[in-house]
């Protein structure tokens, strides 16, 4: 047996019994607010936070061993020069008077050097350290708002998801009612718009999601339902007040 075609009037109707049933997932979302978009924000934050973290650290410590290189350095140059200084009582000429002073003036230098570098370091050390203990300051508080935001999102997650549930599964029921082409045009007309609505009446003569006045001819022609009609402003589509009174008609029933 042929499966029955659907008038226009039919087709209008189950889009926006579609509507109608997607409306109220977007009430649940409304009732989420920013929250999923709040803790996913954080979260990524935070990565960033950490992950700055833990280069601070890594800078503060290769600039502790760069110090302590220079110190060892120090170390090395001092014990040089008390050898050197031990050998000058036993020169058995100035030429070697004069080398040895020369290599005891040049470690004298290379202390100086290395001093002068280890105390650019610390300052260095000193500003990575500053920055470090703001950072760590902050990633603490983000992880609190962060906690408090999901404890937030839990719980209406915990009052809303079995309505939520049943209403995605009466919504992918109902759009497998609808013809493909007509789908994929709702689908993409609803995420245009933040409150959802593909599929609205004429209400007082003008369009029910952008409230633009409609012409009486389109209007006529809408109450027909000879064809789908979208508003020529926004794209939505438009539908008679009589297919939600028919709607609203067989929920009474």
């Amino acid at each position: 047996m042929a499966k029955k075609e659907l008038t226009v009037n039919d087709k209008l109707r189950l889009l926006y019994e579609l509507q109608q049933i997607d409306s109220q997932l977007d009430e649940i979302k409304i009732l989420k607010g920013e929250l999923p978009i709040e803790v996913s924000d954080l979260e990524d934050e935070l990565a960033g936070l950490n992950t700055r973290v833990a280069k601070l650290e890594n800078n503060i410590a290769e600039i502790q061993e760069e110090v302590k290189n220079h110190q060892t350095q120090i170390k090395e140059s001092e014990a040089l020069i008390v050898r050197y200084e031990k050998q000058l009582d036993s020169v058995k000429n100035n030429r070697e008077f004069d080398a040895l002073n020369k290599e005891v003036a040049l470690q004298k230098l290379e202390i100086q050097l290395s001093e002068k570098k280890i105390k650019e370091i610390k300052v260095q050390e000193k500003e990575k350290n500053d920055i470090l203990v703001i950072t760590k300051e902050r990633l603490s508080a983000k992880e609190v708002d962060l906690e408090n935001k999901k404890v937030e999102l839990k719980e209406i997650i915990s009052r809303t998801e079995k309505d939520e549930e049943k209403i995605k599964a009466q919504s992918e029921k109902q759009a497998k009612k609808i013809e493909e082409r007509l789908l994929k045009a709702y689908n993409k007309i609803r995420a245009s718009y933040r409150n959802g609505l593909a599929v609205v009446p004429v209400e007082r003569n003008a369009c029910g999601g952008c409230f633009n006045h409609i012409p009486p001819q389109t209007q006529l022609e809408i109450g027909l339902s000879k064809k789908i009609i979208a508003c020529e402003h926004c794209g939505r589509i438009l539908i008679d007040k009589s297919v939600v009174t028919e709607e609203v008609l067989e929920e009474q029933d």
